[in-house]
């Protein structure tokens, strides 16, 4: 999704001629948990978007997984839920190629009445973190790999879409990590999916069978923009669940949907430019890999790691994810080609020096977890901060939980962190807190068939 430089107006008009018989418009906007919310605008209002903004509910963004309101902040209740003023993210507008009738969609940024950043919305939560470096003269370049399930359309539970033995009714067993075959399996799938993500300028790259049946990663390709690669990733979650159900498929990019499968992840991969171009992650001679910022910025990443893992982890399901032997991290570890760690440099050219940050899961909202990173790094470089140790390639690991791997616990965290409000901005700081502990509440508040099937007979 590349963004053009002609005034917004202008992107749309150039837009019609070559789309002319486009009938709808969906407005999107990506709310606390990074769900794409909006709505459908008929041809007559194509324009307002593009021009002065149209009146949004500013809620929008600050709803539960179940799209409820929250009762312990005043935003969207008893404050009478005003509107905020949204205008089009630049470079945004593409085809909905699945429509049944010929539609188009954008994605919004959210402004108050008074003309300023809507501090609510995660976009702008993401330009208030990302303005530091920036003003330092380094330009983050981002990319996601986003996992997710395919699963069967119809049952009492979820199940995988898994692929059968040859000649039998039955269905593999094992992960079937790699398989080539479980790949073919959905070529339908995949060849549409490409053809999506193509009309829509999202750059995905190398698609893997994953670690569990039914679980593929497609890769993004990185971009000069960490907003611009937060924008790729929703909107591959997007297409991907549309394209599942075009061919009779649900899709989910939900944390931990299997107890005894692999979790999904949202590794983000990410550098720093300065101005002239020049790597600043990279070393200076053949003998050093990687840079003194480098090893500052993954300090920096590991001190921040504790107080972000409410943002890395958002949901309930989020922490069923984190148990030994799936190489989910569970300390704020670090090293060169090892994927036990939380920051892993994988290898590549100096000019590619990156570090890839893995505690996220796909069930995270893009541009917080991202704002959380460059929070990190920003902090680390500024703080001089020291990593400690590296793990060595090859080395085993003793996995031990050193970070909050349970929803109170990363709640508690969040809200004493003394780095993150300076990032964040402490009102939405402070919001997003209440509003994930709310929601951790209801959730903890349900009686499951769990707790009949535990405790009913025992108690």
């Amino acid at each position: 999704m590349s963004r053009q430089k002609d005034s917004p107006s202008g992107e749309l008009q150039i837009y019609l001629e070559q789309h002319p018989d486009t009938q709808l418009l969906e407005l999107l906007q990506p709310d606390m948990l990074g769900i794409l919310r909006g709505k459908r605008v008929v041809r007559d209002e194509f324009a307002k978007p593009f021009g002065s903004g149209l009146n949004f509910c500013g809620a929008t963004v600050l709803l539960d997984a179940k799209g409820q309101t929250f009762e312990r902040i005043d935003n969207g209740g008893r404050d009478g839920d005003p509107d905020v003023i949204s205008t089009a993210v630049p470079g945004s507008l593409v085809p909905v190629p699945w429509a049944q009738v010929p539609t188009a969609q954008v994605l919004l940024a959210m402004a108050g009445a008074d003309g300023k950043p809507f501090f609510a919305d995660p976009r702008q939560v993401l330009r208030n973190a990302a303005r530091p470096l920036q003003d330092m003269g380094l330009t983050a370049v981002a990319a996601t790999e986003l996992e997710f399930y395919l699963l069967e359309p119809e049952g009492d539970r979820p199940m995988p879409k898994v692929g059968r033995i040859p000649g039998t009714r039955r269905l593999q067993d094992g992960p079937q990590y790699g398989s080539m075959e479980d790949v073919e399996d959905v070529d339908p799938f995949l060849a549409e999916l490409y053809a999506v993500c193509k009309a829509q300028n999202i750059p995905a790259g190398a698609t893997l069978k994953e670690f569990s049946p039914g679980q593929f990663e497609v890769n993004l390709h990185h971009v000069a923009s960490a907003e611009l690669a937060c924008d790729h990733a929703v909107l591959l979650k997007r297409a991907v669940k549309a394209v599942a159900r075009r061919h009779g498929l649900g899709a989910s990019f939900m944390a931990k949907p299997f107890a005894e499968s692999a979790g999904c992840s949202l590794h983000v991969h990410v550098s720093l430019v300065d101005k002239a171009g020049r790597n600043v992650f990279a070393g200076s001679g053949p003998k050093e890999s990687f840079s003194e910022t480098l090893r500052h910025a993954i300090g920096g990443l590991a001190a921040a790691m504790g107080e972000s893992m409410a943002i890395f982890a958002p949901t309930a399901n989020s922490y069923r994810r984190f148990r030994p032997g799936l190489f989910v991290p569970l300390a704020p570890n670090w090293g060169v080609n090892h994927r036990g760690v939380a920051l892993r440099i994988p290898l590549s050219a100096p000019q590619d020096t990156r570090i890839e940050h893995r505690p996220g899961g796909a069930d995270g909202n893009p541009y917080l977890v991202m704002a959380a990173i460059l929070a990190g790094i920003h902090h680390g470089i500024t703080n001089r901060c020291d990593p400690g140790p590296m793990v060595a390639p090859g080395t085993v690991i003793e996995e031990k939980a050193e970070l909050p791997l349970r929803w109170e616990a990363a709640l508690a965290a969040f809200e004493a962190g003394q780095i993150l409000p300076r990032y964040l901005g402490k009102r939405y700081h402070q919001l997003y807190a209440s509003c994930r502990r709310e929601e951790c509440d209801r959730f903890h508040a349900e009686i499951t068939d769990r707790d009949y099937e535990w405790y009913l007979r025992a108690g």
